[in-house]
């Protein structure tokens, strides 16, 4: 069964990094690495349809199964309805041999190969020198975990919320799946681990559905595949050092498909479409959830926030750990859920933009001082906190 039509497609785009030594310019390499895998992790492109059902029956036969019959769906939400309109579900059955079900075979298969491949990585690493055992730390940080971070903690996360609960269906991720198949294709790549031809094979029908679809799930004689978004929109997260990124719109949608399924994300918070469309005092007021509520102030600002649901200021002072602004405490106002305050402060490092962000605290009902609140935060008193020179 050769993987050679699904290799054709996918090294293309990684020929930026193919000639690179690892060890001379390994942050640069992995870096780049990293971006090629993070572009098919958020590609908007439609689905490549033809590419994704040979890899996907590819699979199948690998796992001893007919060919299944395709169907293809607009976004995530539209297959988890059909799976729940159809009653499809995964029939579970368990022997010797582990889960008999399409899905289970197919994972089981995947789970045989990585720790096939994490055998030879283990054995390359004994017989490395320190640097290159730390190498290979840096390549779990720079591509799987900053990949993970990106597209299964963030994309895969938002996608899911959309999407109607399935019992004892499995999913597949596709695209957002990048963070493990880059991993090994890394070790590869760079000859850096030695697979068996069975393990370099599933990589390139990995890598195949990675680059040319979305989620999709298997069943007894039949596939339903979901089309990639139609827009993703993402932003740096503040402070990262290995490339991850975080969904964020202000002005719409940061995810959405083709249907119209979506998902409205500020800052890489999920909050309902009024957060970002039409975010008030009455509804901040009746919201229980505390980011969602942070979300919707910063959205329209502290001071309208503060105006239009006339809090009542407390006690205001210099912040001694950031000059040139203000502490500000204030009583919460009715419908907040709790009694206490909001300390109101700025943060002590600047945004990406050059701004330092407004921000509430919720503190304690017995504060009557801002110092006190701001130094019980830090755990520490108003006094000693007064003796900072610089907070971040």
């Amino acid at each position: 069964m050769s993987a050679a039509p699904f290799r054709s497609s996918t090294s293309r785009r990684a020929t930026s990094t193919e000639n690179i030594d690892i060890f001379d310019v390994d942050n640069q390499a992995l870096e780049a690495v990293r971006d090629v895998w993070l572009e098919r992790g958020l590609c908007t492109r439609p689905a490549d349809r033809s590419t994704a059902e040979s890899a996907v029956a590819q699979l199948y036969r690998r796992s001893g199964l007919l060919k299944p019959e395709f169907v293809w769906v607009p976004s995530p939400r539209a297959g988890s309805d059909l799976i729940a309109a159809e009653g499809l579900s995964t029939t579970m059955s368990f022997d010797g041999a582990g889960v008999d079900c399409p899905s289970g075979h197919i994972a089981s298969m995947f789970a045989s190969s990585r720790r096939r491949m994490n055998a030879s990585i283990q054995g390359r690493k004994a017989d490395w020198q320190i640097e290159r055992r730390q190498r290979q730390r840096l390549i779990r940080a720079s591509v799987w975990e900053s990949l993970h971070t990106t597209l299964f903690d963030g994309v895969a996360v938002a996608i899911r919320t959309m999407s109607t609960p399935m019992a004892g269906g499995v999913t597949w991720y596709g695209q957002q799946e990048a963070h493990r198949i880059a991993y090994y294709d890394t070790f590869r790549r760079y000859g850096l681990a030695t697979f068996d031809s069975e393990d370099r094979e599933l990589l390139d029908v990995q890598t195949a559905l990675a680059d040319s679809t979305g989620w999709w799930w298997a069943f007894d004689n039949l596939c339903i595949m979901a089309e990639r978004p139609g827009a993703v929109h993402s932003e740096p997260i503040p402070g990262s050092t290995l490339g991850e990124r975080r969904l964020h719109h202000s002005d719409g949608p940061a995810i959405e498909f083709g249907d119209g399924a979506h998902a409205f994300v500020l800052h890489g918070a999920i909050v309902p479409d009024w957060v970002v469309l039409d975010p008030t005092a009455e509804r901040i007021a009746l919201e229980r959830n505390v980011e969602i509520r942070r979300c919707a102030i910063e959205r329209i600002g502290w001071d309208t926030y503060i105006e239009s649901a006339g809090l009542t200021l407390v006690d205001e002072t210099d912040d001694p750990g950031n000059a040139g602004c203000l502490l500000q405490l204030y009583a919460s106002p009715d419908g907040w859920g709790r009694s206490g305050r909001i300390l109101l402060a700025v943060n002590g490092s600047l945004e990406r933009d050059g701004h330092r962000r407004r921000y509430g605290l919720h503190v304690p009902g017995w504060f009557t001082s801002a110092l006190d609140a701001a130094g019980w935060t830090y755990g520490i008193t108003g006094t000693d906190y007064a003796r900072l020179v610089r907070r971040t």
